[in-house]
């Protein structure tokens, strides 16, 4: 998956890690996508103070004058790092297999949990991004912080445009009590509980009734 919009110059791709946000390309990938997909992998795992510009210099073998031309401050990496997030697993992911996978809306909404399932019993899940980098920022006016509460939002709008398919009624409040599903479910994961998506799941059920 190609970046969008991609500029820069042609560097030796000298890393070896495998490809988080680009396919199969007969060339290297360009500094600025280097750079992203670095950062992609460091801030998701580890979150973003734990991981320093040294770091992601050091991942995508770019020099630091190249990152600064391409991004000026750590806050606008991490910026473009969630606006990628959002692109790749809120609608490359949560959206598009939801979405595969249900015949009807109502399906699409459960099968979230679905994938949640599969995702919390990997080796590299790594968490809600949104999440933790309005925990890690917590400040909601810091240009980041404003970031991820928007970021939240927007897979609010996911579920609303669901349950608008589905004729639910409510479709706001139904897609924060939704939200709150999945955001406890991937917190409880955290905690070591594998069940964690088959619990809010069955809670799910139960919400997509009420709001019939």
């Amino acid at each position: 998956m190609r970046l969008e919009g991609l500029r820069g110059e042609v560097e030796e791709d000298r890393s070896v890690h495998s490809r988080v946000i680009s396919g199969p390309v007969s060339a290297p990938p360009v500094a600025r996508d280097r750079i992203l997909e670095s950062a992609y992998h460091l801030f998701s795992r580890r979150g973003i103070r734990a991981v320093g510009i040294e770091e992601v210099i050091e991942r995508a073998t770019v020099a630091k004058a190249t990152l600064y031309r391409h991004f000026p401050s750590k806050d606008d990496l991490v910026l473009a790092f969630l606006k990628q997030r959002e692109h790749v697993w809120t609608h490359g992911w949560v959206e598009a297999e939801a979405r595969k996978r249900g015949t009807t809306p109502e399906e699409c909404l459960l099968a979230i949990f679905d994938l949640f399932d599969e995702w919390f019993r990997r080796d590299d899940f790594e968490g809600c991004s949104f999440i933790n980098v309005l925990l890690e920022t917590a400040d909601r006016t810091h240009p980041v912080g404003r970031a991820g509460v928007e970021h939240l939002e927007n897979i609010r709008g996911v579920l609303r445009s669901l349950a608008e398919e589905a004729g639910l009624r409510d479709t706001e409040e139904f897609a924060r009590s939704f939200h709150i599903l999945m955001k406890g479910a991937i917190v409880q994961a955290g905690e070591g509980d594998l069940d964690a998506a088959k619990r809010a799941q069955t809670m799910a059920r139960s919400l997509i009734e009420a709001y019939r």
